[in-house]
């Protein structure tokens, strides 16, 4: 028999834990090109805020040792334009999609929810609490008592699972997951990325006009398998782990740390096809180690 790979968060199930990251493959319509979006287990989008938005002006994205700067901006269509547009084009899919929210405060939050609310192919809303290159982009994920409020007021007008996308900016991201767990988050991804600088020695300017961006790739994996594990521990809703998965060996560590399902994000711009390669790979690993539903590894981790 095949491994089962599904998975259950927030009372949804996912026919695989591999889900995309928001930011990394816009709205789908480019990934859809490479595969077949229907294999995800998750797609989760680029953050949508109230009104569009152009977000901040090239370069807003370098490369970096192991990793990459981006500063984008939240650069989205805005709520309206994605109900009509870009949601339209993901029903086609037989995958779960996953809206990724964002906003200046949290009246912005509850009114994007709210907009959601009424269609039902947005299985869950992931709230940007993390962001780190705009304007008060930290102004949530630093608050324990403004993100568990957050949460609450838009559980008030969503009525489907919502996640809340913790950053490993902060002095105890623990503090930050147990608010957003009693505000009524069904689940918690984490981490976003963390707060870098690229600097150009001909210019002497930064190589990003925003001049600080978001670190993502292999070089913040390290941080993210120690906050996933230490957050693991401090509540009780699933984790979706993200940061630096590049195969089905960075999988598995997340799910050893604790994570039910992960979020491929950087890699997607070196091979987009990663996600379904690792999704075969997980199958062949399972069936090799005997393990009958993937399940069964998330929080296996033997500590010392």
């Amino acid at each position: 028999m095949k491994p089962d790979l599904s998975v259950v968060i927030g009372g949804i199930k996912f026919k695989n834990p591999i889900w995309t990251a928001s930011g990394t493959c816009g709205y789908g319509e480019e990934l859809a090109e490479v595969f077949d979006l229907s294999r995800l287990g998750g797609m989760v989008t680029k953050s949508i805020t109230s009104n569009p938005r152009e977000g901040h002006p090239p370069p807003r994205t370098t490369e970096t040792v192991s990793g990459m700067l981006n500063a984008i901006g939240l650069a989205n269509v805005g709520v309206d334009r994605f109900i009509k547009e870009k949601l339209k084009f993901l029903e086609r899919f037989n995958t779960r999609v996953i809206v990724n929210v964002a906003g200046a405060k949290l009246q912005e939050y509850v009114e994007v929810c709210a907009q959601l609310a009424d269609c039902p192919r947005a299985d869950m809303v992931e709230l940007n609490f993390s962001c780190p290159n705009v304007e008060a982009g930290m102004a949530i994920a630093t608050n324990a008592s403004l993100a568990e409020k957050t949460v609450s007021e838009v559980k008030k007008v969503f009525p489907r699972p919502v996640i809340a996308k913790l950053s490993p900016n902060v002095t105890d991201i623990t503090q930050i997951a147990k608010a957003c767990e009693a505000g009524g988050a069904e689940a918690l991804s984490l981490i976003n990325t963390l707060i870098g600088m690229a600097v150009d020695i001909e210019t002497f300017r930064p190589r990003l006009t925003n001049n600080t961006g978001g670190l993502s790739g292999p070089a913040i994996k390290p941080v993210a398998l120690a906050m996933v594990h230490k957050v693991y521990k401090a509540v009780k809703i699933p984790i979706i782990g993200l940061g630096g998965i590049r195969n089905y060996l960075d999988v598995i560590e997340f799910l050893l740390c604790g994570a039910r399902a992960v979020q491929i994000g950087t890699a997607l711009f070196v091979e987009p096809e990663t996600p379904i390669k690792i999704i075969r790979d997980l199958e062949k690993y399972l069936s090799r180690k005997k393990i009958e539903n993937i399940q069964e590894l998330v929080g296996q981790l033997r500590i010392y």
